[in-house]
């Protein structure tokens, strides 16, 4: 095997769990996909080659279920919704390098060639599946973790099915101490730490039963080669998915360049309810191949409704595309990825979506924008302003020492230049820390805090007194410059976050110094360069009015 690109440095594969296609996912399922473009845009702006991959999951017995009720083939009502699924990432703008689909051939047959290595291996056998089932989930479970959920599926809460069939079985139970050895030495393996808790001491210290890997009763499914009578349960099927997208085969001499390149994944990105999927099959199945283990697993938190997990079987559910036809696709990206901690559930409501609407995208960032070009054009004919050597001090009597009333404060006022151009600079590495450990709705917080602090700069230096001035034109150049180029920042750095709106800002100050390395230092911006004419980025939204048009729907 080539493995000349393998300590490639500058690669980044990230890869996102793929979506069920039985039904149009909801907006907490496609938190997964922002959050994972957020990190392949911030890597690639950090000069990473970036393979980002995600897709969909298009076998098993509910797949076939559906599609018996609608009276379409199985590869139809896949079709129907992948295409849902894939219209709604890319109004998302979801940067996805492929977006596999478990029925594309070449994902079948290297699934075909995976299940009979494991078979040659030693790790499958036959035996007999007798228990309880959750169709919607594709899941089964132990008589103990029925117990724990009331008897009722400890996933989602649905009924269950009492199943017996002929099925293979990998011997998961053979490689439990591996594995938690494994998680022990590798304590980044597992992010947060608390997932890492939970795998270990939920299912692997309590002994690891052997996975049924095949059914023979239900048909739409990769069929097993050595026994056509069994198809390949769904979870082999998707999990292999993150090899097979870049190419990987068994039976292949050498693997093909794009997996030598890639492999071994750097990040998962998943939910936490399929935590255990990946963290105990997934790293299995890679040792019974002969491959490295993906760098990280990252299980995210949820997105609540109210206090419960948003769920199609409970009709609690909000989809991202009537968002998107709502409100725009930058506006739900903003939502997702300011809210959801790194390691908590939080809850959506329209009330909480539409005032942090108004708050961070309307009152900080495009009154911001819109406030300062405007004043760039009324003041300099719209051409940014070469500033000046002087230092800026507070034009008003609200910083530390200045006194309402006197003509000079009792202390030196504060430098205001420096305060935000050292506030813009400091923010920018912090943001940079925080998006390397993929605390997103932290390194959002840091942009947040440029923003305010260039409107409290608007504040304390009055762009609209100096303009009276002609005495002050040389402070009302620098003054602008300096708002201007805090903008120029700050929309680099939302860039992974909101791309449409980042590009919205280049294009009204007319910027194309929008490299990453350009935000460490403060003045890039060009001067003498005539910007563009002023539009809202975001428009404030009216809450009453649009939380009565939802009540009607």
């Amino acid at each position: 095997m080539n493995n000349n690109n393998k300590n490639d440095k500058n690669k980044f594969y990230i890869a996102t769990a793929i979506a069920y296609s039985s039904k149009q996912p909801h907006i907490g399922n496609d938190y997964d996909p922002v959050q994972a473009d957020a990190i392949a845009r911030f890597k690639r702006m950090n000069g990473y080659d970036v393979f980002f991959s995600t897709g969909t999951d298009e076998h098993g017995q509910k797949i076939e279920e559906i599609a018996k009720e609608a009276g379409v083939t199985p590869k139809e009502s896949a079709d129907r919704i992948t295409g849902m699924i894939y219209n709604t990432y890319k109004r998302l703008n979801i940067s996805f390098d492929r977006f596999i689909r478990t029925t594309d051939d070449d994902h079948n047959e290297s699934v075909k060639k995976i299940f009979v290595k494991f078979y040659e291996n030693g790790d499958i056998y036959k035996d007999y599946y007798e228990g309880l089932y959750c169709v919607p989930c594709e899941s089964r479970f132990t008589p103990t973790q029925i117990k724990d959920a009331g008897g009722v599926c400890p996933d989602c809460g649905g009924n269950l099915r009492e199943e017996k069939e002929e099925a293979y079985f990998f011997k998961l139970s053979k490689y439990r101490e591996k594995l938690e050895k494994y998680i022990e030495e590798n304590p980044d393996f597992i992010i947060p730490v608390q997932r890492k808790r939970e795998i270990v001491n939920n299912f692997i210290k309590p002994g690891i039963q052997d996975l049924c890997v095949s059914r023979s009763t239900v048909k739409w499914g990769v069929p097993v080669e050595f026994d056509p009578e069994h198809v390949i349960y769904v979870w082999i099927d998707a999990l292999s998915n993150y090899i097979t997208t870049l190419g990987y085969n068994p039976v292949n001499t050498e693997q093909p360049d794009l997996f030598n390149k890639y492999w071994p994944c750097d990040l998962h990105i998943i939910g936490k309810d399929i935590m255990r999927f990946h963290s105990i099959y997934w790293p299995v199945m890679l040792w019974s191949l002969g491959l490295e283990q993906p760098k990280q697993i990252l299980g995210h938190p949820w997105l609540l409704f109210g206090d419960e997990k948003m769920s199609k079987s409970k009709g609690n559910v909000v989809y991202s595309d009537e968002l998107i036809e709502k409100f725009g696709a930058d506006a739900v990206r903003y939502y997702l990825l300011s809210e959801m901690p790194f390691d908590r559930d939080t809850s959506f409501t329209y009330v909480n979506f539409i005032r942090k609407y108004n708050a961070d995208l309307v009152n900080t960032l495009s009154n911001l924008v819109n406030r300062t070009v405007v004043m760039t054009e009324k003041y300099f004919e719209g051409v940014i302003p070469e500033p000046q050597t002087t230092v800026g001090v507070a034009d008003t009597p609200f910083q530390k020492g200045a006194v309402v009333g006197d003509g000079v404060p009792d202390v030196p006022q504060i430098d205001v230049d420096t305060d935000l151009i050292e506030t813009v600079i400091s923010k920018s590495g912090d943001y940079a820390a925080l998006m390397n450990e993929y605390r997103i709705s932290e390194a959002i917080e840091t942009i947040s805090a440029i923003l305010y602090r260039a409107n409290k700069y608007i504040d304390e230096t009055e762009p609209w007194v100096l303009g009276k001035d002609e005495t002050k034109k040389d402070r009302l150049k620098t003054v602008l410059y300096n708002l201007l180029e805090s903008i120029r920042i700050a929309g680099i750095l939302l860039s992974p976050i909101i791309p449409e709106a980042s590009g919205k800002i280049f294009a009204q100050i007319n910027t194309d110094v929008t490299d990453y390395e350009t935000v460490f230092e403060f003045g890039g911006l060009k001067s003498g360069v005539k910007i563009n004419k002023a539009e809202p980025i975001f428009m404030r939204l009216d809450e009453k009015k649009i939380l009565a048009e939802i009540e009607k729907e």
